[in-house]
C-alpha cells in the first residue's frame, strides 16, 4: 500500500470544493452511495457521474453520464470503478478539467501508468485509500470502537 503523509492528505480534502464521483451509485446500501452522501453533508458539492443514471436527481445534483457533461470546474475526481477502467478516467479528467488539482482511486483501485500521467500534469494521486475514511480520521471525527457515522440510535 502506498504510504501518504497526513499533513498531505489533510491539504488536499481542506483545499477540495468540488467532487465528480465517478461511479456513484443510487443505492443506498453501496459504499459509493454513502461516501458522496458524506462528502456532500461535510460541505464539499459533490457531481455524481454515472451513465446508468443519468438525469437522475442525487444529492441535489443532477447524475452525468459522463465526466465530459460536466461544464463546471472540478477539484477532485473521486473514481469508484475497477482498476482497468481508471485510464479512461484519468485522461477524459485530464482532458476535461485544465484546472484539476486530485485523482483520488478508491480503496481497491489502482494503476501506476495512469497515476503517473496524472502525476506528470502535476496533478495530485491518492490510490486505495476512501477520502470519507481520510477526512473521518484526520479531522477527529473517529470514535473509541470504530466509525462516527452520522446515525443516531434510540435507547434500547
Amino acid at each position: 500500500m502506498t504510504y501518504y503523509p497526513d499533513p498531505h492528505l489533510k491539504q488536499i480534502l481542506t483545499r477540495t470544493k468540488v467532487i465528480a464521483v465517478v461511479g456513484v451509485s443510487m443505492n443506498p446500501v453501496r459504499p459509493s452511495y454513502y461516501v458522496a452522501r458524506y462528502l456532500g453533508i461535510k460541505g464539499f458539492r459533490v457531481i455524481p457521474v454515472n451513465p446508468g443514471h443519468v438525469g437522475k436527481e442525487l444529492f441535489g445534483e443532477t447524475v452525468r453520464g459522463s465526466l465530459s457533461d460536466v461544464s463546471e470546474p472540478v477539484d477532485m475526481v473521486d473514481i469508484f470503478r475497477r482498476s482497468e477502467a481508471v485510464p479512461e478516467i484519468v485522461e477524459e479528467s485530464l482532458a476535461q478539467f485544465p484546472r484539476l488539482r486530485t485523482i483520488w482511486m478508491q480503496i481497491g483501485v489502482e494503476h501506476a501508468e495512469a497515476a503517473a500521467q496524472a502525476e506528470a500534469r502535476g496533478v495530485d494521486v491518492i490510490q486505495n485509500r476512501c477520502p470519507k475514511i481520510e477526512y473521518q480520521r484526520l479531522f477527529g471525527e473517529l470514535r473509541m470502537g470504530g466509525f462516527a457515522t452520522g446515525v443516531i440510535s434510540s435507547k434500547l
